[in-house]
């Protein structure tokens, strides 16, 4: 045996100093073996013998995962993860658990970091806006009587108001984005209108009975030859049938189970651009609360003691004065210095210009992420022109027009189950949905001219290529309220009459 364990002296600690106590215990276990046989000696040895013993043991003590999980505590990718069927997935997690840590992390961010909240509040914006409106016609070459199509239509209304569609439609937008899937359930009430409500992607998971079944992965139940054909979703351990849930994912292919959220491959970004935030502001805060530094050349600790008792002002505390050494200087206040002092501002030596640059290169990070202009991000619009980012031709256009289509399919698939909800309780005739069609109009993304957007309408319905009614929705009206309205504006007998129905003067020049 000897007196060295790995590869330092017994008697220093890991910081390289020497332990007064490791080296007496080592000098008494030292005396006590040069004693010979005596019982202090060789239980001295055994003591030496068992340390070195243990050491060299717990330092091949390891987490076998350890290699895989990042500075920060995050899971690192695998290069070619497998799902156990023998395909490819490219997902940054292998289980429920590994997915809900990635949930986790950025549902933080989603209420913490502000550039995130700022990044969700304008894909909200831009992808739902004012709000879709929905309308149904009937196919072409299908006659459908007027009044069934009003019934129709009157369903839908009353399902948007009653589910109020409008404020969903963006929390189905903020949970796709945060947590990468939403999950919608559909009740039919008594009265046949079909009801929605969400359910928390924690509460579909794979019940214990299930763990060995891989077409029951991450709590969703597949036909076991085809990972796209959903036999049911394990909703709380129950399973729960495909057509009374609405899965919507995002972010991943169509034969993952499960979506990925949006900000996953910029969490560290964000998480840097609010900690350099942070620090830009920490230091600028300190710098900006010394108002000057005095040198003192030259003079002894006591003499700089001894001016600092005669500059400084009695300040009331608990009731008695306390000495405080600080001044205050009125503005315009002119320093005349003794001989061998200096005085310096430390708030002129900030140079946040630097800090500035590198906080912006994360956020063109983080924008180029989400395929939006980087002041939709910062909201500093000072380096960007919104009328030629927001063109028809732009690409922010171009990523919010995709995904407005993506958001009207999966609303257009609710609506039908609304209609078809209304047919299986006898509110429309029976056979009707084999006659109508349902149309979404969206809000417009690209830089608006009223005037020439009109005239692009008009020319269309006069050559019979659009309806007045979709002009109507175009335009964010309500066609049969319009239409309403302008029935009673036409019964009037003259000008005159009709604008004193609606209690506007009339003139003629």
């Amino acid at each position: 045996m000897n007196d060295w364990k790995l590869g330092e002296p017994s008697g220093v600690d890991q910081a390289g100093k020497l332990d007064p106590e490791a080296q007496r215990e080592e000098v008494r276990d030292r005396d006590g073996g040069e004693r010979g046989a005596g019982a202090g000696g060789a239980f001295g040895r055994l003591r030496r013998a068992l340390r070195e013993s243990l050491q060299e043991l717990c330092q091949w003590i390891v987490d076998p995962d350890e290699a895989y999980w990042d500075a920060d505590g995050s899971w690192w990718s695998p290069v070619r993860p497998s799902d156990g069927r023998g395909y490819q997935t490219g997902l940054p997690y292998t289980n429920e658990e590994q997915l809900a840590a990635i949930r986790g992390q950025c549902r933080a961010l989603a209420v913490s970091n502000e550039f995130a909240i700022n990044g969700h509040e304008n894909r909200i914006s831009y992808i739902v806006g004012t709000g879709h409106g929905y309308r149904v016609t009937s196919q072409p070459g299908k006659e459908v009587p007027e009044e069934v199509l009003w019934q129709i239509q009157r369903i839908i209304n009353q399902f948007l108001r009653r589910n109020q569609w409008h404020r969903r439609q963006q929390e189905i937008v903020r949970r796709r984005d945060r947590d990468g899937e939403v999950f919608l359930r559909l009740f039919p009430d008594p009265e046949g209108t079909l009801l929605v409500r969400f359910i928390e992607p924690d509460q579909i998971f794979t019940p214990t009975e299930q763990a060995g079944n891989p077409a029951a992965s991450f709590g969703i139940l597949t036909d076991p030859e085809d990972v796209e054909t959903v036999l049911g979703y394990f909703v709380d351990g129950r399973l729960v049938p495909p057509d009374e849930i609405q899965h919507r994912k995002g972010n991943v292919d169509g034969n993952v189970k499960r979506g990925l959220p949006l900000f996953y491959p910029v969490r560290k970004n964000l998480r840097r651009a609010e900690k350099l935030l942070r620090n830009m502001c920490a230091v600028a805060e300190i710098q900006s609360a010394i108002a000057l530094i005095r040198k003192h050349s030259g003079l002894t600790r006591p003499a700089v003691e001894q001016f600092l008792a005669k500059q400084s002002e009695a300040v009331p505390w608990g009731g008695r004065e306390t000495a405080e050494y600080w001044r205050r200087f009125a503005p315009g206040t002119i320093l005349d210095a003794y001989a061998g002092t200096e005085y310096e501002f430390p708030a002129s030596g900030i140079d946040a210009a630097r800090f500035v640059a590198v906080l912006q290169a994360e956020l063109r990070a983080i924008a180029a992420r989400l395929v939006m202009p980087e002041f939709m991000l910062t909201s500093d619009a000072s380096n960007a022109n919104y009328a030629s980012t927001m063109v028809a031709e732009g690409p922010a256009v171009k990523m919010f027009a995709r995904l407005q289509q993506e958001l009207i399919e999966e609303d257009l698939q609710v609506m039908w189950r609304v209609v078809q909800t209304a047919e299986s309780q006898g509110r429309i005739p029976a056979g009707v949905l084999e006659a109508i069609d349902l149309q979404a109009i969206p809000p417009t993304l690209a830089v608006r001219d009223r005037l020439k957007e009109a005239q692009a309408d008009a020319v269309l319905v006069r050559h019979g290529a659009m309806s007045p009614q979709t002009m109507a929705m175009r335009h964010g009206l309500d066609p049969d309220r319009e239409r309403q309205l302008v029935n009673e504006y036409a019964g009037g007998k003259s000008p005159a009459d009709r604008a004193s129905r609606f209690g506007l003067i009339h003139s003629s020049f």
